[in-house]
């Protein structure tokens, strides 16, 4: 890439950021083999006619100022000139419109014919470095917003995904007379995300428009932005497996306490109550003891080794606790005090310190302003509150807040049961990424919750987050959704690429199932958690009143799977069972007289079914207790069973009873359905070659 080479170079070369003018920017892509409509410099009126005559058709005029990026917006293009005399003008116009001494030039191109217009652009991300963007143009980008993003380097299967996630879609695919070339958009869009790679010093790309023909496309305009410093994620600092911190088999605490009520009580109490099988080592200065267990009074006089230290200190005394526990050789420490970044210059600073002594020592730190880490297959509670029994679950939960894991698990617990579950904190050092990889290959854990407010490992994340997507399902609550986050003006791709769309995108890009909210991202995990993966995308309803399997019926549709058809064999049985005034098979409505063994025999008639890859059974609220044994009981042949109870708020003992049994249990049909899709998505993607 000789030109690409030298241009960008030299833009460099300049030590600034840099708009590399439309002649500069395709040529670039044409030494790529991407078609432009090219574009010959008249620096007179008379080169301007010559060029005219020598295209022979009609013509496009730009002004060609390294000053003037939008050139449409400011009166810098001239369209459909038809012969010499209006070349002739078109030119004076344009010289005239800007002064003689701020235009280089005046670009005369040929008319491209009218095609689907699209956009095509690179933008930088402060989290996730480069990315892709693709819409189409006119009215879909300007108002609709009709675009999709995708973290660079993208494969053959991101590009074909962010083309079909479009509203415009079926634009492409051929409607109306219109059609687009796919398998040329996705080289095109290959093409853009490897000129990126080769070039990391390229900050942004706006191709716009791009008109799509049925057979190709061409590049109509071209830009590009030089900064000369290659984006992307930061680099991470540390060394070893971050294991320790969840396997450990001895823990010292500094800022244990005897004191009820104080968080270094709360802590110890949680290692102590919960049976932690390891060594445990209270640090407190002024007792013999803590809790029934032999204290010392500094963290060097702990003759043991220690696999994890936990910091419970005031902020103004933790770097020293940390500098005194990376001399002592400690490789995991977790700080869960708080008091740093969260509460202005002082803390950064501290936590900077904090920083420059992990790094030095090659030690790994988790938080500060975290509540630690609660593994219930070692026995460990590190929680801030105090946690009741706990059983040991498959689930884990990453979360970015402590307090915000302390509640959920308060009440959770009743109905799910959690592995693992890790507060990051202010992520110093360890952060949601690392946390997300050991959990990926935790035998433990099949079902993956995070809560996060933003992303700290970059690119590194999206990576992560696909190898582990791809045998266990990880579902995400993102806050600050209407953050509009960092916008730039210089480029139409940048102005678009707002917070929630960039991570509406890679999570999509990831495999990461997102939640709206914090109920859907449990309501998820709970099918997961419980249940087996649907193998067809069919569903059997079973329902106690008609309106509520019209409601199921509409949900199941809704969110891309179907009603199930049962073989004629099947069907015939089925119908035995059935009340006389019952004419549907699916979903089946037994009209208010469904008994427990109603249940469970459709149920058998279902799983039978080659058809049938789920079930949704809406069960009565004022009789749930009636059907936990027969339907806990069924051998359902590895077909997952979801439970809807209207108003299950008012029957919670029954509920819990029936999730214990191991059926999820929810508010709504549109519930129910929602988090089947997720699963039948997500084995989709398992199955799917690499």
């Amino acid at each position: 890439m000789a030109r690409a080479d030298e241009i960008i170079g030299r833009t460099v070369r300049d030590g600034k950021t840099r708009y590399l003018m439309e002649h500069e920017s395709k040529s670039i892509l044409e030494e790529l083999d991407i078609a432009t409509t090219g574009g010959t410099l008249a620096y007179s009126e008379a080169e301007a006619v010559k060029i005219f005559e020598a295209l022979g058709g009609p013509a496009v005029m730009k002004v060609v100022s390294p000053g003037v990026v939008h050139k449409s917006d400011a009166g810098g293009v001239k369209l459909n000139i038809s012969n010499s005399r209006e070349a002739k003008a078109a030119y004076s116009d344009i010289i005239a419109a800007f002064g003689e001494a701020n235009v280089e030039a005046v670009s005369v191109q040929p008319m491209a014919k009218p095609g689907i217009e699209a956009i095509v652009g690179i933008t930088r991300d402060p989290t996730f470095g480069p990315l892709l963007m693709f819409g189409l143009g006119g009215v879909f980008v300007e108002v609709l917003k009709d675009v999709s993003f995708r973290s660079i380097p993208v494969s053959p299967a991101d590009v074909s995904s962010m083309i079909e996630e479009i509203k415009g879609y079926g634009l492409l695919k051929g409607a109306r007379g219109y059609a687009a070339d796919l398998p040329a958009l996705r080289q095109l869009l290959l093409q853009v995300s490897g000129l990126v790679l080769a070039h990391p010093e390229i900050s942004e790309i706006d191709l716009n428009p791009v008109f799509l023909y049925p057979e190709g496309y061409v590049v109509v305009d071209a830009r590009m932005f030089v900064d000369g410093v290659a984006g992307g994620a930061p680099a991470r600092h540390g060394n070893g497996s971050l294991r320790k911190f969840f396997y450990p088999e001895s823990i010292a605490v500094l800022g244990a306490s005897n004191s009820e009520g104080k968080l270094g009580w709360n802590v110890f109490h949680n290692l102590v109550s919960h049976n932690f099988e390891g060594k445990l080592y209270p640090i407190n200065l002024q007792a013999n003891e803590v809790q029934g267990v032999k204290a010392y009074g500094a963290i060097g006089d702990v003759p043991g080794p220690v696999d994890v230290a936990i910091v419970l200190v005031p902020a103004a005394a933790t770097p020293k606790a940390v500098e005194e526990c990376c001399a002592r050789g400690i490789g995991s420490i977790v700080v869960e005090s708080a008091g740093f970044a969260e509460l202005g210059a002082d803390g950064r600073k501290a936590e900077e310190e904090m920083e420059r002594t992990a790094r030095r020592y090659g030690c790994r730190l988790l938080g500060p302003n975290c509540s630690g880490i609660i593994n219930t297959h070692s026995n460990m509670v590190q929680s801030i509150g105090a946690v009741a029994e706990l059983g040991k679950g498959n689930v884990g939960l990453i979360a970015q807040a402590g307090v915000y894991a302390a509640g959920m698990l308060w009440g959770l617990r009743h109905i799910m049961d959690f592995g693992i579950v890790a507060t990051i904190g202010n992520k110093l050092d360890v952060n949601e990424t690392d946390v997300l990889e050991v959990l990926g290959e935790d035998r433990n854990i099949s079902v993956i919750c995070m809560y996060i407010e933003d992303v700290k490992g970059g690119r590194r994340f999206v990576d992560v987050a696909r190898r582990v997507t791809r045998t266990k399902p990880v579902i995400a609550v993102k806050s600050g959704r209407t953050d509009a986050g960092k916008k730039a003006v210089s480029s139409h791709t940048a102005s678009l690429a707002g917070n929630d769309e960039v991570y509406d995108s890679v999570f999509r890009q990831c495999g990461i199932v997102r939640a709206r909210d914090n109920e859907q991202m449990f309501a998820v995990a709970r099918g997961f958690s419980k249940q087996p993966l649907p193998d067809s995308a069919g569903v059997l309803i079973i329902s106690y009143a008609g309106s509520l399997g019209v409601m199921a019926t509409d949900a199941v549709n809704l969110n891309g799977m179907r009603l199930a058809e049962l073989e004629p064999h099947l069907k015939t049985r089925l119908r035995s069972i059935l009340p006389g005034m019952t004419s549907g098979l699916n979903p089946v409505d037994y009209t208010f007289s469904m008994s427990a063994d109603d249940v469970r025999k459709t149920i058998e008639i279902g799983v039978e079914s080659a058809d049938v890859g789920a079930f949704i059974v809406i069960l009565q609220t004022e009789i749930l207790d009636r059907y936990v044994a027969p339907l806990s009981g069924i051998d359902y042949k590895g077909k997952p069973v979801l439970a809807c109870v209207a108003c299950k708020e008012f029957v919670t003992e029954d509920v819990i009873a029936m999730e214990k049994a191991g059926i999820p249990v929810y508010a709504t049909p549109e519930t129910a359905a929602e988090v089947l899709s997720a699963m039948y998505r997500h084995n989709l993607t398992v199955k799917s070659p690499q």
